[in-house]
């Protein structure tokens, strides 16, 4: 019975120290997975920051596109805005002279109408008068006269 329990009390005595060096040996598995998952974190949080800096240096750079588009834009606003002024005077001076040409085309139709041989206020007494030659521009007594104009249709 002595050997028994001075055996029992042998392996007791080892088991307290396999205890203590399993829990040690816990303790240090235990240290070194906390070690491991604070790498890990502090590596996840990096590549974190490393994504976030990536991301806003790549919305500065499109900002940066986006505001040399938007000058471009308003560049060529404002070329368009400039040729449609220039091309708006333009139309404005074709329309003066356009009414300037209608009121002396319509002058020269009411003196046609008035030379106008059915026309009872023009009578000749000269025979030489050629009524014809009045009525009709084209007559070949006119082809070789200068066209008067004035100097202001010819403006641009």
């Amino acid at each position: 019975m002595a050997s028994s329990s001075g055996t029992s009390s042998g392996s007791s005595g080892s088991s307290t120290l396999q205890n203590s060096g399993s829990e040690e040996d816990l303790r240090l598995a235990m240290d070194q997975r906390k070690q491991k998952r604070m790498l890990s974190n502090r590596e996840s949080a990096r590549r974190s920051r490393m994504r976030k800096q990536k991301h806003l240096d790549d919305l500065m750079a499109q900002v940066a596109q986006l505001r040399k588009e938007n000058n471009q834009i308003l560049t060529s606003i404002n070329i368009t805005t400039q040729h449609y002024l220039a091309i708006e005077a333009e139309n404005s001076i074709l329309r003066a002279q356009m009414g300037e040409l209608n009121h002396r085309l319509q002058s020269l139709n009411e003196i046609i109408h008035y030379l106008s041989p059915n026309n009872s206020a023009f009578e000749t007494e000269d025979p030489q008068i050629n009524t014809e030659s009045l009525v009709n521009p084209w007559n070949s007594m006119y082809l070789n006269q200068p066209i008067m104009a004035s100097a202001d249709i010819f403006q641009y």
